[in-house]
């Protein structure tokens, strides 16, 4: 885990990967809730025996939007910020959606600082942080997202 303290020290790490996060494991009931907290409810998510027989997958997969949403929870073990007023998602540059996640499968994070840009005179930083999605056991990633960061120090 890469620890930020400061404008400089985030600055030092561009280009690097700051960790890879430990697996966590898609099942049917995370996908259910997500379905049910976003009105998603597109039967190749949650109709585990219509996936079965319909899917090209053969089983139900993770909605796209849940797998993004994971990034939070993935990420908090590959870096950390110290001595920040606060930080914020600021938002997104872009995200792709490379391959479906079936359900019961493991997915992880791969972190990589690509940019800082300091705002100056307010001791602010918009960081652009690189997660690739992998997918345990599958070649190609389940999605790649530049998400920023905005830090205050």
């Amino acid at each position: 885990m890469k620890v930020i303290g400061s404008v400089d020290a985030a600055q030092a790490l561009v280009g690097q990967e700051l960790g890879v996060s430990d697996w966590l494991t898609i099942d049917q009931q995370r996908v259910n809730d997500f379905a049910d907290v976003t009105g998603d409810h597109q039967w190749i998510h949650v109709d585990v025996e219509r996936a079965k027989a319909e899917s090209p997958f053969k089983t139900p997969i993770a909605h796209g939007f849940l797998t993004l949403s994971l990034i939070p929870v993935l990420s908090k073990d590959t870096f950390r910020l110290e001595n920040a007023k606060l930080a914020i998602n600021y938002g997104l540059n872009k995200v792709r959606f490379l391959t479906p996640v079936p359900v019961g499968s493991r997915v992880r994070t791969r972190v990589e600082l690509t940019d800082v840009a300091a705002k100056p005179g307010t001791g602010s930083i918009d960081m652009t942080v690189k997660h690739t999605i992998e997918i345990d056991g599958i070649e190609k990633p389940a999605a790649v997202a530049e998400m920023i960061v905005r830090a205050v120090f």
